[in-house]
């Protein structure tokens, strides 16, 4: 997935999210453009997974 196609289903992709991550905060899924790296550093570091891994969970969604 795409930076644009993260952008653009972002709501979406974080409603998922929490659902899934009930720890999830707003504030860990804030996305800016051009944080989408600070982005997965906080959900590795909340979640235990390596950037791919998420990358492609997020893809899933």
């Amino acid at each position: 997935m795409t930076k644009l196609e993260i952008k653009g289903s972002w709501n979406e992709i974080k409603g998922k999210l929490k659902q899934k991550y009930a720890d999830l905060t707003d504030d860990d899924l804030t996305f800016a453009e051009g944080k989408d790296d600070e982005l997965l550093g906080r959900l590795q570091k909340k979640l235990g997974r390596t950037k791919e891994e998420l990358r492609k969970e997020i893809g899933e969604l």
